[in-house]
């Protein structure tokens, strides 16, 4: 076994210190080796053997940092990539991981150049729910599947002075849930055939999209997608249809959750909790039969062990640079659908 993957984290916000910091602490093959934050305080006393700098500059400085994550605003993502991608540095980049689909292809264009690592952080193919859907429609008890339908609502009415809800910055649904929704659904059926949205903002005083509905078109497959800030009875997390049956699962992946509260991988009772979902098949016999099915803990150790894999062991890592571009080709497509009122045709940038 390698030594543990020394890795630097730009950012100390909420995402670096929630959903970045002990997933790679955790991980059991990296460790938070460097924070770059102007919250030195906090950082010290959550991390006291990493070492604390105050901003990109000195954490690329850092010879022995091999792998930088961004976690920063996301209008600065493309810029402190490219810069640690020159650094001669692996990059992990949140979500989205640039504003653009050309600014996806230049950092994808670079790290091949470099023979670099650029991983977009889409750490929700490690959701339990998710890792029980995909399961499920690889033993093809659904039948052909038809109709995919996902949602990540949430009731959040009130609009909060904080640099996601400010469009300029790349704020807004479309960019914050979107690019799970959609890497979840390309990573089960590929690239559509056709994209078309509505993007809207519903909110009093909202700055930034908090309503997206979008349709991505198959031969025969239909795939909605849905986000939106004001719901307080939400639908079906997950609701998919096949020719032999159905499947409905509720409430969000529990990681979220417990990462906020403090809880951290390796913890009891950790990735678990998640409720069953709601099978609805036809039997052997041709009868319908329903049952539970359990859903899976969820895995987000997952995206860093792979990511140690790759850089050290040069295993391919399972969410590509091509992914990032499609996910944000999509996002460009959404909003100009919903501007000019089209559905609109998918074609893939290389």
């Amino acid at each position: 076994m390698s030594a543990p993957l020394k890795t630097g984290l730009m950012g100390y916000g909420f995402a670096g210190a929630t959903f970045h910091a002990p997933v790679i602490e955790h991980c059991g093959r990296a460790t938070v080796a460097a924070i770059a934050t102007s919250k030195a305080d906090q950082a010290h006393a959550d991390y006291s053997r990493a070492t604390v700098v105050p901003d990109l500059d000195a954490l690329l400085a850092l010879d022995d940092i091999e792998c930088v994550v961004i976690a920063t605003p996301n209008d600065t993502h493309f810029e402190f990539a490219k810069r640690t991608l020159e650094a001669g540095k692996h990059v992990v980049v949140d979500k989205p991981v640039t504003l653009t689909s050309t600014e996806a292809l230049t950092l994808a264009n670079l790290a091949l150049a470099r023979r670099l690592t650029f991983a977009p952080f889409h750490n929700r193919r490690w959701d339990g729910d998710f890792l029980t859907v995909r399961a499920l429609l690889a033993s093809g008890e659904l039948g052909r599947v038809t109709h995919y339908e996902s949602h990540f609502d949430r009731f959040r009415p009130d609009v909060r002075p904080r640099w996601r809800e400010e469009a300029s910055r790349g704020g807004g649904l479309l960019f914050d849930l979107g690019p799970h929704l959609i890497d979840q659904a390309l990573t089960l059926f590929g690239a559509p055939a056709t994209v078309s949205a509505t993007v809207k903002t519903h909110r009093d005083g909202g700055g930034a999209p908090d309503y997206v509905h979008l349709q991505l078109g198959y031969e025969n497959l239909d795939v909605v997608l849905h986000a939106t800030a004001l719901t307080a009875l939400a639908p079906p997390r997950f609701a998919i249809d096949g020719t032999r049956g159905s499947y409905i699962k509720r409430d969000l992946d529990t990681q979220e959750d417990q990462l906020r509260a403090g809880l951290r991988p390796g913890d009891a009772g950790f990735a678990g909790g998640n409720p069953a979902g709601t099978l609805r098949v036809l039997d052997a016999s041709g009868q319908e039969a329903e049952r539970s099915l359990p859903t899976l803990d969820g895995d987000y150790i997952g995206f860093y062990r792979a990511l140690a894999a790759t850089i050290q062991d040069g295993e391919p890592f399972p969410v590509t640079p091509q992914d990032a571009i499609d996910v944000m080709t999509i996002i460009e497509l959404a909003a100009r659908s919903q501007a000019e009122g089209l559905r609109l045709p998918f074609e893939r940038i290389r």
